[in-house]
């Protein structure tokens, strides 16, 4: 089982929850449309997944690569980084492929997660964590 920071869950869910909130916009879309059918729904959720697995595997990327040495950090960021494209164009591949997926819907929820992580920033602009300054760098514990 992988461990589990809070921070990690914590932002995790954030794009849960956004990808589920765009994801129904989608689909209401589709709906209004008329170009609604089951495979929207399917490629919804093909999207969806492979946009949270992409997200979370980044943040399980970032967790590791602070304990590791600048250049094997940069390493590891490089060929996780690689290894998330590989996967997500394998993901929209099978989307775009497969007939019972809607290649449209299935290759917009992989933007999702960059739209709500842009919300939230501009939406929170000015709040910061009381163990980060304004810049996001950690502030020692003797001076907060």
């Amino acid at each position: 089982m992988l461990k589990s920071d809070p921070i990690v869950r914590k932002e995790t869910l954030r794009i849960i929850v956004g990808e589920l909130a765009l994801s129904a916009v989608m689909q209401l879309v589709f709906l209004l449309l008329g170009f609604w059918n089951i495979t929207v729904l399917y490629g919804n959720l093909l999207g969806a997944f492979a946009a949270v697995l992409n997200f979370y595997l980044m943040c399980l990327t970032v967790l590791k690569a602070v304990s590791l040495e600048p250049d094997k950090a940069k390493q590891h960021i490089r060929t996780s980084q690689m290894l998330r494209m590989l996967m997500l164009l394998g993901f929209a591949l099978v989307g775009v492929l497969l007939g019972c997926f809607n290649t449209i819907a299935s290759l917009v929820p992989l933007f999702f997660p960059r739209i709500v992580i842009t919300f939230y920033q501009l939406t929170h602009r000015g709040e910061t964590d009381e163990q980060t300054d304004s810049a996001g760098t950690e502030v020692p514990e003797d001076e907060r």
